[in-house]
């Protein structure tokens, strides 16, 4: 299975799906990276699970699954002499608390669930990892009470801070510095409180200079009495920093202490995420728990395509029993390769441990390996044909399959011609049959239900058609073989049936009757005009004239007509000649085009009424009027050119 199967049948969709029902990034990484198992057991166990877990989710939808959202990348830190910061060792804390929850959760699950709650001891309980970070870490920071020195250092500087800003504030009230001050305001500068001096009294007062204004005006100036408060801040400041990293330090050595209970409890986390998120999902889609084989067995009851929900007409198919290929005739667009596209996505989620959408009793068979060839796969870049570039890959599919291979191939040998491209379809799904591969086709030959019907080993399926309504009914019918119906829509529509007969007889070689529901008189009529009364005699081309105009007088004037090589449409006017060239009109010249060029389009009947006035649409309008003046009298000087 590779992934070229899982983009023909979309299964990346349905994992995207999936990931959406994980309650961590971990979870949803997890799930998109899922891939099927070829091993019975391993997917009876993942179907076990996950059977237990919706069990669970009936019971109590909410469950304590969470602080696990960047915990993989602390971990990753662990014994690389990296010191953990706050808001990492807060994690850790978010994450054992998390653990302790799911625990307490799962213990009144054993009797509903019993495998999947034992999956929680492998948790191991660190309360006093817990209480030392929380002890430490308070609001995302080193708490005061961390430790004794500390809360020491914090209190000598919560003293001095209070010094500074009563220093400052004298200096501002002092009259001493009123003089000198561009305004009463302290600020600070890259850390240090200063107070603003216009620039004339820079000497005047002690203390260093941190900045200065754009003008020049004035500057910012740092008090000496200031300044040495601001040093033994700065030196507690230095302090404090070297307890917390400390601290910190201390921290991080008791999460990397218990770094394997913590890694094992992350695994125990996730996989309890994506399994209830298979259970989840499972639900969304009325999914259930499969039977499972390994003798290619497949009963799928009333399946339907996780995608299409609950829009999706149900397919029913049994495949097994002596039977291990079904062939699928019908319709285009009736749903031969949605059928197949099931199949397939079905398989290849229930490999991954998911229930799919079908009723109770439906069973399933474990394969190695799944092929698919549909869609035209053309190849642009190595300049393949649709034809070319699909048996490229039907090369692929006839070199690796085997007796536990499942191969999908949708409308075999199409894009080439039909009589060769249908022997090369039986041979190939022939050639498949006897390496033991299981195999799903559809084809739109005809010739492949016989083949299906003779063949031991093939079932021939079809797609319903309701005739009635002219529209596929999307529902599968194995043991019979389907057509494309055109035979039968073409009837409905109102063709002949003497014409259909005939068609019946060139494709099928035999002969079938087919009679169209009574008509009304008017409808006969219609329809009796397809075929015509009396066989037309050719005649020698050495005719005389008369004889030739008789022959090519097919149009009427008024008559719409298409011109065969530009396929333009025009009215005829005049004609035909002893040649059988007829005047037609098209758009606004008239045009000499012989009447084998001209195929009838609307006859003038069913465009004028019986006494429609001609010279409307042939001559102009200049002509029209001069000709209705004289047609009442006689007129000196009015000339009428005539038109043609």
């Amino acid at each position: 299975m590779n992934e070229k199967t899982f983009q023909a049948l979309q299964f990346d969709f349905i994992k995207n799906e999936l990931a959406q029902y994980a309650l961590t990034e971990e979870g949803k990484k997890h799930l998109l990276e899922l891939s099927p198992s070829i091993s019975l057991k391993q997917v009876e166990a993942w179907l076990h699970e996950v059977e237990e877990a919706v069990y669970i989710l009936r019971k109590s939808a909410s469950v304590p699954i969470h602080g696990l959202n960047g915990i993989t990348k602390v971990m990753e830190q662990m014994n690389k002499g990296v010191v953990l910061k706050t808001e990492q060792l807060t994690k850790i804390y978010s994450f054992l608390d998390s653990s302790t929850k799911l625990k307490r959760f799962m213990k009144d699950k054993e009797f509903i669930a019993p495998r999947v709650t034992t999956y929680v001891y492998a948790i191991e309980d660190l309360p006093q990892l817990a209480e030392e970070i929380i002890r430490c870490i308070k609001h995302g920071r080193v708490d005061d009470y961390a430790t004794k020195e500390l809360q020491k250092i914090r209190k000598q500087l919560l003293i001095e801070e209070v010094r500074l800003k009563d220093k400052v504030q004298h200096i501002l009230q002092s009259k001493k510095y009123q003089s000198y001050l561009q305004e009463p305001i302290v600020s600070q500068r890259d850390g240090r409180y200063v107070i603003p001096i216009k620039k004339e009294y820079k000497r005047k007062v002690e203390g260093n200079v941190v900045d200065a204004s754009a003008s020049g005006s004035t500057i910012y100036l740092e008090p000496a009495e200031v300044a040495n408060i601001q040093e033994r801040i700065d030196s507690l400041k230095f302090e404090e920093d070297i307890e917390i990293e400390a601290i910190l330090s201390y921290l991080t050595g008791l999460v990397e202490a218990h770094q394997q209970e913590i890694g094992l409890a992350l695994e125990t986390m996730i996989h309890y995420d994506v399994l209830f998120a298979k259970g989840k999902y499972s639900e969304a889609i009325g999914g259930i728990k499969v039977q499972l084989n390994e003798s290619h067995f497949i009963d799928l009851r009333n399946a339907r395509h996780p995608m299409l929900g609950k829009e999706a007409v149900p397919l029913s198919v049994q495949l097994g029993n002596g039977y291990h290929a079904l062939v699928i005739t019908g319709p285009n667009t009736g749903g031969k390769t949605v059928s197949i596209k099931t199949i397939g996505l079905l398989t290849l989620m229930v490999q991954c441990g998911l229930f799919i959408p079908v009723d109770e009793g439906s069973h399933l068979a474990i394969y190695q390996q799944m092929f698919v060839d549909i869609g035209d796969g053309q190849s642009i870049e190595q300049n393949l044909s649709t034809f070319s570039s699909r048996i490229t890959n039907v090369i692929d599919i006839l070199a690796n399959a085997n007796d536990r291979s499942l191969v999908l191939i949708d409308e075999l040998g199409s894009g080439t011609d039909p009589g060769e491209g249908m022997g090369l379809s039986i041979s190939i799904l022939d050639e498949l049959y006897e390496k033991g591969a299981t195999i799903f086709a559809t084809t739109h030959f005809s010739e492949m239900k016989e083949f299906a019907t003779e063949r031991e080993g093939f079932r021939n399926g079809s797609m319903e058609f309701d005739i009635e309504t002219l529209r596929p009914t999307y529902r599968l019918i194995i043991g019979e073989g389907g057509d494309s119906q055109a035979f039968s829509i073409a009837l409905k529509l109102g063709i002949h049936p003497k014409i259909i007969e005939k068609a019946h007889s060139i494709t099928y070689k035999e002969h079938k009757s087919y009679e169209a529901q009574q008509p009304s008189l008017q409808k006969k009529r219609e329809i009796d005009k397809q075929i015509a009364s009396n066989k037309y005699v050719r005649r020698d081309k050495q005719e005389n004239t008369q004889q030739v105009k008789e022959k090519v007088t097919l149009f009427e004037m008024g008559d719409n007509v298409k011109i065969g090589s530009t396929g333009e449409l025009g009215i005829v006017y005049k004609g035909p000649d002893q040649y059988g060239n007829y005047i037609v009109q098209v758009k606004d010249e008239k045009r000499k085009i012989n009447h084998k060029r001209m195929q009838l389009y609307i006859t003038r009947d069913e465009l004028y009424p019986e006494d429609y006035d001609f010279d409307i649409i042939f001559k102009s309008k200049d002509y029209r009027k001069k000709n209705n003046l004289l047609n009442r009298k006689h007129i000196e000087g009015i000339v009428i050119e005539t038109e043609e």
